[in-house]
């Protein structure tokens, strides 16, 4: 029952930056891996990026060297730091438990680069 409230999002031009936050209501991160997932338009929703309890992190290829996945165990906080963003990394962003989202999804925050 633990509530996840995505922030950060907006509209950039590409090769913009932006830093996404995910806040718990509970204190989850300290003993559960992490993820952002993003979900395009007529597209599945897919994990970009992990860290785990022990903060190894993961990162799908397309934004590999570009993202960085982070997280404030005391603030119940997890972020995403976005650099050199692409009109492909449109979307709208969730965070959630990884790589098994069990928990009730956010609303997500938007995400739009335009060229």
């Amino acid at each position: 029952q633990v509530q996840l409230v995505e922030s950060g999002g907006g509209l950039v031009q590409a090769g913009g930056s932006l830093r996404l936050s995910c806040a718990a209501s509970g204190s989850i991160f300290s003993i559960n891996a992490m993820g952002w997932y993003r979900q395009a338009p007529g597209k599945q929703r897919e994990l970009v990026a992990s860290i785990t309890s022990g903060d190894s992190t993961t990162y799908t290829i397309s934004v590999k060297g570009r993202f960085t996945i982070s997280r404030d165990n005391a603030k119940n906080t997890v972020y995403l730091q976005m650099n050199s963003l692409k009109p492909e990394d449109t979307a709208v962003y969730y965070c959630n438990l990884a790589p098994r989202a069990f928990l009730s999804w956010g609303q997500g925050t938007q995400v739009t680069v335009s060229s």
